[in-house]
């Protein structure tokens, strides 16, 4: 019956949007920021990736469409949006490098060559990569380039808790931007949605959302550092560091695997995640790693739906706090925040795949 009824609130979730225009006012940010509409009407608009000046590409999921957003004019509003390509299979993820967009579907990954010298005639896709697991459960993926130039990978787990001999599941992996020498960067992650690179020590850090069924309360959402190749952050023996799982936890000890940098909440979908390069904020969110918390689907009192700060001190979490909310209000959700992107000059936009837009957060002293 719980099932049932946790399905039931995803279908409201997803049925209920209403246009952010309507409601973007209503969303809550420290004194000085300001949160405005970039983009409408960008159907399931998810993972976000920075091209040359006013191009924006960004992915999606249940659409199976990749766009382009186009600011023309600079004035921080889209003036034209661009199909780049339909009817693909959940492609979440895109990252832009020397001219390329590179799209991630559930099995395959693949380039548009020089994308941007016609966004109206898009060129065709080149598979690159076409042997990942074709599981949907878990299957969307985001994309990144490290510093290392590697495009990092993520294979969720094909189900809420399983342990599989493919190695590949429940990973972050990585390979050559041609497609070759795929290898697990690291492992024991059920689903990570949203990964950056810490500006200065250039460490991987990267969100993990908990498995469901143990509870409203537990286990949490995690906040994770990966600084080497190798390490195993506990799915499915040990989940957020501290609770280890009826079916798979026996014989084992949390303190084997990696303990999160900081346990968010539980049920929260933690998903896109950027580090703060710029100077434009003040000092203190200059040290900060900015999550999008995507909204719980089963979890009693519903939770999440909003941007989270975490204040690091070095490699350290000193602070795990609210940044922006206002999408959630008592059962009525407005939107559902997905990824987060650093502009150049310092403001972030924000996808929402439930109110089919992205926002623009600035700063001002002036305010």
């Amino acid at each position: 019956m719980r099932f049932i009824l946790a399905l039931l609130l995803f279908a409201t979730i997803n049925s209920t949007a209403q246009k952010p225009e309507n409601f973007v006012e209503l969303i809550k940010l420290p004194e000085g920021f300001k949160i405005e509409l970039f983009a409408a009407e960008i159907e399931n608009a998810r993972s976000l990736a920075q091209g040359p000046e006013g191009i924006i590409f960004v992915g999606s999921r249940g659409e199976g469409n990749v766009y382009a957003v186009v600011d023309k004019d600079g004035d921080w509003k889209a003036d034209t949006t661009y199909v780049l390509a339909s009817g693909l299979n959940m492609p979440n993820g895109v990252a832009y490098k020397n001219g390329n967009l590179y799209i991630a579907e559930v099995s395959r990954v693949s380039v548009m060559r020089d994308v941007c010298n016609d966004l109206r005639v898009p060129p065709e896709m080149e598979t690159i990569r076409d042997d990942f697991p074709t599981d949907k459960h878990h299957g969307w993926k985001y994309i990144a380039f490290g510093p290392d130039g590697k495009l990092y990978v993520p294979v969720g787990a094909p189900c809420n808790i399983c342990l599989k001999e493919d190695e590949r599941y429940a990973s972050i992996m990585r390979m050559n931007e041609d497609g070759s020498e795929l290898e697990v960067y690291a492992s024991g992650i059920r689903n990570s949605v949203g990964f950056d690179w810490h500006p200065t020590s250039k460490d991987l850090w990267f969100t993990d959302n908990g498995r469901d069924w143990l509870g409203d309360t537990k286990p949490n959402d995690e906040l994770n550092h990966a600084p080497e190749k190798g390490l195993h952050f506990g799915y499915p023996f040990c989940h957020a560091g501290e609770y280890l799982d009826p079916k798979f936890g026996d014989g084992k000890n949390c303190t084997e695997y990696v303990s999160p940098a900081q346990q968010l909440g539980a049920h929260v979908a933690s998903l896109g995640i950027t580090f703060i390069e710029q100077n434009i904020f003040p000092a203190e969110y200059q040290r900060s790693i900015f999550i999008a918390e995507h909204g719980s689907w089963n979890k009693t009192i519903p939770d999440g739906y909003r941007i989270t700060r975490v204040e690091l001190d070095g490699d350290k979490a000193i602070k795990y706090e609210v940044f922006a909310e206002g999408w959630l209000s008592g059962a009525e959700r407005f939107g559902r925040p997905v990824d987060i992107l650093e502009m150049a000059d310092g403001s972030l936009l924000v996808s929402d795949d439930h109110a089919n837009c992205i926002y623009r957060i600035s700063f001002s002293q002036d305010r």
